[in-house]
């Protein structure tokens, strides 16, 4: 388990990684009211929110960007088991700090999150969603950075305003989309469809039928819910899943290209590098 604690401005920035080779339970606690975004990265670890006699369970955390508020009498329960690693990022703060937050941060935090500025329990959950894949290839960045003492903190903190701010954009979207028909049910079972097949995965025409859309029709909605066309996210997602093979020593370079779907180590090495910023064989 590692934990690194940033301050910018009032925000407290908590960066929590663990691993496992048996199941484990990480428990944590807020010592004072905060409202807070938590961002999942790719270890997909499980979990579970206390408060009272009530209980939230998260079971599928990957790429989650999830707002809350919290008090002291909340608990947050991480499953750490082999197959499901903590790699989370949580950006904090007070409600007495929303009206000293620089470049008019507070004012969206009351406009977007007012559920947690004016909370009516000791755990209030706002607004979630899976993130876009430029916010999974920041949070990505803090776990997988060749950085170490000064030069990682500072890094650290240039890659949270960036983070925060494709936050509010999409929150700012999706209310805006709340307004309109969509069919965020169907896309979501594409998106599970192409996660559940990265090898192998399905032509555009067998996951449209799949899911019961027209190809144009796909192509439109599926890149306004999740930021990207298909078989680009397709393609974020068999990379990330390749880093984890590959940095938990699961797989070799060649071998991980294999079980995500490359044939060609050459072409899975520059995909490899243009998304990471550094080839595969690079990973420490």
């Amino acid at each position: 388990m590692t934990r690194d604690f940033i301050h910018i401005n009032d925000f407290v920035i908590l960066v929590e990684e663990a691993n496992s080779t048996k199941t484990e339970i990480d428990s944590c606690y807020f010592d004072e009211p905060l409202i807070a975004v938590a961002f999942y990265g790719s270890g997909n670890v499980d979990l579970t929110v206390k408060y009272g006699q009530n209980q939230k369970d998260f079971k599928h955390t990957k790429g989650l960007a999830l707002s809350f508020y919290g008090d002291e009498k909340v608990e947050f329960e991480h499953i750490v088991s082999p197959n499901k690693s903590l790699r989370c990022i949580v950006v904090a703060t007070k409600l007495s700090n929303l009206e000293q937050l620089p470049n008019q941060e507070g004012e969206l935090f009351s406009d977007l999150l007012n559920e947690l500025v004016n909370p009516k329990d000791h755990y209030v959950e706002g607004p979630s969603f899976f993130m876009t894949p430029e916010m999974e290839n920041i949070v990505d960045a803090f776990f997988y950075n060749n950085y170490s003492g000064k030069t990682k903190m500072m890094f650290f903190r240039s890659q949270i305003t960036a983070l925060l701010s494709h936050f509010f954009g999409q929150l700012a979207l999706k209310q805006e989309e709340a307004s309109k028909p969509n069919h965020r049910e169907q896309l979501n079972k594409a998106r599970d469809i192409l996660l559940e097949n990265l090898e192998n995965p399905p032509s555009l025409s067998e996951l449209s039928r799949a899911i019961g859309f027209n190809t144009t029709r796909l192509k439109k909605e599926f890149k306004a819910i999740f930021g990207v066309p298909v078989f680009k996210y397709l393609q974020n997602e068999r990379l990330a899943s390749a880093h984890k093979l590959i940095s938990e020593k699961e797989a070799t370079v060649q071998e991980a290209a294999w079980q995500v779907g490359y044939d060609s180590l050459s072409s899975f090495s520059n995909a490899f590098a243009k998304k990471f910023g550094y080839r595969p064989s690079q990973i420490k």
